[in-house]
């Protein structure tokens, strides 16, 4: 069993039916800034997973589809570091990093769609 975090936005669909309004360019750049986050949370996740061997680590992924990040672990104990067990203690890596790069990413946004509007206005 792997695990996965997902994070979902409230008014997620009017925000993809808003982006799909932008034009090629902006969405491509704003696709990218998406990524660069993913890559972010990906990379603070591996520094904070508990490493025995490092193959926990190895199979930290970041994955743009769409307009979805992806963040997760591919390692079959992932979901037992992260939320514990009745033996073990839980040590999370993913949780902690999403909630703390969050803000981050609505900063991101925001700048998209204020220079979105701003470029739409010339």
């Amino acid at each position: 069993m792997s695990v996965e975090v997902e994070v979902e936005v409230e008014g997620s669909e009017e925000f993809k039916t808003a982006i799909n309004k932008f034009d090629a360019e902006m969405q491509s750049r704003l696709h990218e800034r998406l990524a660069e986050w993913a890559e972010n949370v990906k990379t603070e996740a591996s520094r904070l997973a508990p490493a025995r061997t490092g193959y926990l680590r190895s199979t930290i992924y970041a994955r743009t589809i769409g307009w979805e990040a992806q963040v997760g672990a591919e390692a079959t104990y992932a979901a037992s570091v992260e939320f514990g067990t009745s033996k073990a203690q839980a040590k999370p890596f993913l949780n902690p990093t999403v909630e703390s790069r969050l803000p981050e990413l609505e900063r991101t946004v925001a700048e998209a769609l204020e220079t979105a509007a701003a470029e739409a206005e010339l």
